[in-house]
């Protein structure tokens, strides 16, 4: 029986938490409260070939297609065709979809054929699952460490070879130990606070991705940044859910009139790449004024019934979205690239697994399909929760890819820098629209800035440091536009970049401990 320390507790960790306490003593390791994570926030559902007139192929086709060429076929076949019996067993843990007249109620969201789109509690899909899965992890003897933050891999020589043996963590009393693992899992999400505007909670500072980085983990497709088109345009930028559009919500300008049909001939319904560089083009010719969401035509009643929340959180702000159009922005919102694994979890480095948004698994390419990510947690940390016990390389991809060693980031570190200015650096330069000015400008700043103290709050901002660096190396190199990643000074897609940027720390440039010599 093996000791397994599960880092995060979204859906992915709370998933492969459950299932690998069959067989193994698991810790499970949180730096917030247990039901704290990206997953809560969740709001528009699961995607997943449930129903009649819907196939596995329609969604694999429909996957590739907004993956802008760089989905791994493989990756994806997983999905979808093994992602309607997650769902079931999903609701076998107790999660309760939304259901009309005792059928599950389906929507319609950007870029799928079908309707295939299940919810819960209207626009409280993320949460439903959260509350079921915590519900189910709670019945079960799995150790928890909730404000313990994760500060670095425990990384060995053995006398099988290099490997993960666990974490370096500090709990909220600021004391540092070691949480010794045979295998560290990690679950610990995007990193949506590298953005000025983000509809991700302030716990995604991309720990995981940025400690597996330094332990010399491969990396793949980090230029790949989302942004959601639609966060209402307040502070704090809450998410308005891709489904309010699919039930028929249009875009206007400031004059009222819907754009999205000058720019793609889906409107609103476009690939979510293109709605967002369609609204922040509009947002441009009005001198940055935000565009207005009309989903008036929905009627009160609807809105207060399939999205309860967004109501509530209209309301907070002072609109009344049932007989108004509301201000909306494009936001940050979900990292396609990450910790590069194969379809079982396995990362370049042994005793290490990772599931989730910190991973980097193909299925999205250069481009996520609307309400794949939730599917994507639950395929793969069930996968992954069932490899644990094999002890095997990694499988190959299906795409193409290349990888290549960083020996070294130009890094100066001459001046502090705190989370806001990095926000704002981040949003402004490497954001929406990318160039080779705007890079260049941004890595010349992040070589000169550096973070200093052993806070917690200093370690998360040394981790979107570390994760911008080399955001900024691939967007350079990337001298093309695809999917997410838009360069205005190579607007077009180039066939010779259809392939997967992979990223690795050298071996030796990680010093691992030696035990058990």
């Amino acid at each position: 029986m093996a000791r397994v320390v599960v880092v995060g507790t979204g859906i992915a960790g709370l998933i492969t938490a459950y299932r690998a306490s069959r067989h193994h003593d698991v810790v499970l390791v949180t730096k917030a409260e247990l039901a704290e994570s990206n997953t809560k926030y969740a709001q528009g559902g699961i995607a997943a070939a449930l129903f009649p007139d819907d196939s596995a192929a329609s969604h694999i086709a429909d996957t590739m297609r907004a993956g802008a060429g760089l989905c791994d076929p493989i990756a994806v076949e997983v999905l979808c065709t093994e992602g309607p019996q997650r769902v079931r067993e999903l609701m076998e843990l107790g999660v309760e979809f939304d259901r009309i007249n005792g059928e599950l109620a389906r929507g319609h969201e950007a870029a799928h054929s079908a309707r295939r789109v299940i919810h819960a509690g209207g626009d409280a899909t993320g949460l439903a699952i959260e509350v079921a899965l915590l519900r189910a992890v709670k019945t079960l003897a799995v150790e928890v460490h909730e404000h313990t933050f994760m500060r670095d891999l425990v990384v060995a020589e053995t006398p099988t070879g290099r490997r993960v043996v666990g974490i370096e963590a500090v709990d909220a009393a600021g004391t540092s130990r070691e949480i010794p693992a045979d295998i560290v899992v990690l679950a610990s999400g995007g990193a949506g606070q590298l953005y000025a505007h983000t509809t991700n909670p302030t716990v995604t500072t991309g720990d995981g991705v940025a400690a597996a980085w330094r332990a010399g983990a491969v990396l793949a497709d980090v230029e790949f940044y989302q942004f959601h088109p639609t966060s209402l345009a307040v502070p704090g930028n809450p998410l308005v859910s891709e489904a309010v559009r699919g039930d028929g919500a249009v875009l206007l300008d400031q004059n009222g009139r819907r754009f999205m049909f000058d720019v793609h001939p889906d409107g609103e319904l476009a690939p979510r790449d293109v709605v967002a560089r369609g609204i922040a083009a509009q947002m441009a010719k009005q001198g940055g004024a935000p565009v207005l969401l009309d989903a008036t035509a929905l009627g009160a009643e609807y809105l207060e019934t399939r999205f309860p929340g967004i109501t509530r959180v209209t309301r907070e702000h002072g609109f009344d979205w049932a007989t108004e159009p509301i201000p909306v922005t494009p936001a940050a919102h979900y990292w396609m690239g990450g910790i590069r694994t194969d379809v079982d979890g396995r990362t370049s480095i042994p005793g290490l697994f990772a599931v989730g948004e910190a991973t980097c698994t193909g299925v999205h390419g250069a481009n996520r399909l609307a309400s794949n990510s939730l599917l994507e947690s639950l395929v793969f940390a069930w996968r992954a929760s069932d490899a644990l016990d094999i002890d095997a390389e990694p499988a190959a991809a299906g795409r193409p890819s290349s990888l290549a060693f960083v020996t070294s980031l130009p890094v100066g570190e001459t001046t502090p820098v705190d989370r806001g200015e990095l926000q704002s650096l981040m949003w402004s330069l490497v954001g929406l629209e990318r160039s080779l000015d705007s890079l260049r400008a941004a890595r010349e700043q992040l070589t000169a800035w550096r973070v200093d103290g052993d806070s917690v709050d200093a370690g998360e901002v040394r981790n979107l440091l570390d994760l911008a660096r080399i955001i900024v190396h691939a967007a350079l190199v990337r001298e093309e536009s695809r999917g997410a990643h838009d360069r205005l000074d190579f607007p077009l897609t180039r066939e010779e970049f259809e392939y997967s940027l992979e990223w690795q720390v050298p071996v030796a440039a990680t010093e691992p401990a030696t035990v058990g010599a």
